[in-house]
């Protein structure tokens, strides 16, 4: 994400409120009000004072800051899967799932179970030429394994024709989450 633009008072806030230490996963929060932040969330006075912690104002944006005081991305706090404990941000293993060879797009999202709470659920679109088969999405899997922490692969693996996006061409997280939700339910 790179440094805080001049004059923008920007930390990265533990669960606490508190400062996070370098390296710490946490929200991005700007101090005090700026002329660069919204007023509020249009007719929405609720939602607007729950992004205030203290002073800080509370991004939605997961990240860390590293010792020469850059941030970098882990993802939306709306996004963050909870599995057995274990905060997985989705873009770190949709990364690990893009460097893969047959992988052409990928989204992740969490899935409710029973045990774990959520598992983390992947949404792959293949390379042109690549066939789903079971055999490929475990090897996608051990795959994700050897480049993030373990715990953090897909313990689930739809291959799809298509991923549902806004009209700027992002991945519609919030849709695929949803209908994991529905699925899981209807069982």
């Amino acid at each position: 994400m790179g440094r805080p633009s001049p004059g923008h008072d920007v930390c990265v806030v533990d669960e606490s409120g508190s400062e996070a230490a370098a390296r710490e996963v946490g929200e991005v929060a700007l101090r005090g009000r700026t002329p660069s932040l919204v007023l509020e969330y249009w007719k929405n006075p609720t939602e607007s004072a729950a992004c205030w912690r203290g002073e800080y104002y509370l991004t939605g944006d997961r990240a860390y800051r590293d010792e020469q005081g850059y941030f970098w991305f882990v993802g939306r706090a709306d996004d963050v899967i909870i599995s057995a404990g274990y905060r997985i941000g989705p873009f770190e293993v949709e990364s690990a799932l893009l460097t893969h060879p047959a992988v052409l797009e990928s989204a992740v999202v969490a899935s409710p179970d029973a045990i774990r709470g959520s598992i983390v659920k992947a949404f792959i679109r293949l390379k042109p030429g690549q066939p789903p088969s079971e055999a490929l999405a475990k090897q996608i899997q051990d795959h994700v394994k050897e480049i993030t922490a373990p715990y953090k692969y897909p313990r689930e693996v739809e291959f799809v024709e298509d991923l549902p996006k806004t009209v700027s061409g992002k991945i519609r997280r919030v849709e695929l989450r949803e209908r994991e939700e529905r699925r899981k339910a209807d069982r």
